[in-house]
């Protein structure tokens, strides 16, 4: 019987649900992205990853603005601060795991003009 293995790029385990080092560790090598496919195949890649993520919406913003039409596609130094983030977010990430019903749980909520995040944690 196996005590932990790999599901969906997930490793999955005793402990919980979490990220897969290996594919995290191409992902934080990565160099600036040098195009718009790039940025794009980043927030594909760092998507998957998302619900391991605090306030991922509001740390894509810049990139995400990016892929919008009619926008100056600038890669200025915001962008460059927020795949920075992104990266570490992803080294940092915490380890999913089954609720305990016996605790309560909260929700919590924070929204901008740009973004919205809802978090039901204990």
């Amino acid at each position: 019987m196996a005590l932990h293995g790999i599901v969906l790029d997930h490793l999955v385990s005793s402990r919980g649900i979490e990220i897969d080092k290996a594919k995290i560790d191409i992902i934080t090598s990565l160099p600036n992205p040098a195009s718009m496919q790039e940025v794009r195949s980043f927030l594909g890649h760092a998507d998957f990853y998302k619900r391991f993520i605090k306030n991922f919406s509001k740390t894509v913003l810049p990139l995400s603005k990016l892929l919008q039409k009619d926008v100056e596609s600038i890669f200025n130094k915001e962008c460059i601060q927020a795949f920075e983030e992104l990266k570490t977010k992803l080294t940092t990430t915490p380890i999913l795991q089954a609720p305990n019903w016996e605790l309560p749980f909260e929700l919590m909520c924070e929204a901008s003009n740009s973004t919205l995040g809802v978090i039901l944690g204990q």
